[in-house]
């Protein structure tokens, strides 16, 4: 198989994150890194390389996103002798109704993402900058967008649809779901156990979970945006509808102030009034009250969550805990895992506080593993099946 050299980039309303990987007989991570603090003074750029090694880290400022592209195709890859990209993949948080599936970028495509930028206002727009950046600065280069929501288009009608008024059910108000990229490389490792009864558990900063039997999502957390479902880490996941109206009459909120709220001042950062940082939360939780409980009802609303997907599954066979916080924080598993041995979950505290792959106890019905995500290499396979016919 030849080798291709495959970008990928996650772009951010101020930083693109970038990783390059070199895909052909072996998988191998090139490099890593990311342009920071786009369109402010006191710009940031800096790479690893493949072992973690810093190889570039310097200020500099990037007016644009075009900017930003621009440098890190040039003077990166010269100054850090990376090979040029034979294709560029680009995570894209949200399908809308029609595209639920990853797709090669054409004019139409970029159209569409424009249309349907209200379905995530603060997500598509600097991820359409990105696509844009690539096409006017190497208009040959072959790019792919790859969905947070393509994972979730088997989920049924029953699951799927909101119990809201038919004409919002056609205009696509519904649930999609999202961490889509992430539960499709849980699923790529997980291989011939996918028979089994699984939930995944992508616990971070965002967080969500998804029922999976055969490989396929049949309900997820998340609904029509990424800031329902789980409490996390500024998100308030999901809210009583009545909440929303009371702040509109009584307080006098507008929109912005909604998403403000709803998005960037909720989860644990608004429980605890603290830091939405779990690292920072578990180091204070024994002295601050308000700590301990932001971490509690973290706990608590994801332990929920996992009765009610198992009831989806009809049963439980495997527990899965991935993502930032579902990979590192132990002492969050064994919150969320406690008091559920009806369910045939106990963990290992052994086991659970070296992060081992099986966390569980031996005998116990069901696996409680920690696999670490990537989904920056199932960018990097989608684009190079969808642009070079080979297997992703």
């Amino acid at each position: 198989m030849d080798n291709k050299n495959i970008l990928c980039i996650n772009s951010g309303s101020s930083s693109i994150k970038f990783a390059m990987y070199s895909l052909g007989d072996e998988e191998r991570l090139i490099a890593r890194g990311a342009v920071e603090r786009i369109g402010m003074s006191g710009g940031w750029l800096w790479l690893k390389d493949g072992q973690g090694d810093k190889q570039l880290d310097r200020i500099q400022d990037f007016p644009n996103h075009g900017a930003a592209v621009k440098a890190l195709l040039t003077d990166v890859m010269e100054e850090c002798h990376l090979p040029s990209p034979d294709a560029v993949g680009h995570r894209v948080v949200h399908g809308g109704p029609h595209h639920i599936n990853h797709e090669i970028v054409t004019p139409h495509l970029v159209h569409d993402l424009s249309q349907i930028i209200p379905f995530a206002p603060l997500h598509l727009p600097p991820e359409i900058l990105g696509i844009d950046a690539i096409s006017m600065q190497y208009p040959d280069l072959g790019q792919v967008v790859c969905f947070d929501t393509a994972f979730h288009r088997t989920i049924p009608q029953i699951a799927r649809r909101l119990p809201i008024v038919s004409s919002l059910w056609h205009e696509g108000v519904v649930r999609y779901g999202f961490h889509g990229l992430s539960y499709e490389y849980i699923v790529s490792v997980l291989g011939k156990e996918l028979n089994k009864r699984i939930i995944v558990a992508h616990l971070g900063n965002g967080a969500s979970m998804t029922a999976i039997r055969d490989g396929i999502s049949l309900d997820t957390t998340m609904g029509f945006t990424p800031a329902g479902g789980l409490m996390m880490g500024t998100r308030s996941g999901d809210v009583d509808p009545g909440v929303i109206i009371y702040l509109l009459e009584e307080k006098h909120y507008d929109a912005n102030q909604l998403n403000k709220l709803f998005n960037h001042r909720s989860g644990l950062l608004g429980v605890s009034g603290i830091s939405s940082d779990m690292r920072t939360l578990l180091e204070q939780r024994d002295e601050d009250p308000m700590a301990a409980q932001a971490v509690d009802m973290y706990a608590y609303h994801a332990r929920k969550a996992i009765g009610a997907l198992s009831t989806v599954l009809g049963g439980l066979d495997m527990l899965v805990f991935t993502g930032g916080i579902g990979e590192r924080a132990a002492i969050v598993r064994e919150l969320i895992c406690q008091g559920m041995d009806h369910l045939g979950i106990r963990l290992d505290p052994e086991r659970n506080a070296r992060h081992a792959p099986v966390i569980s106890r031996e005998g116990m019905p069901v696996a409680v593993r920690v696999i670490p995500t990537n989904e920056d290499l199932m960018i990097v396979r989608h684009t190079r099946r969808l642009l070079f016919g080979e297997k992703a």
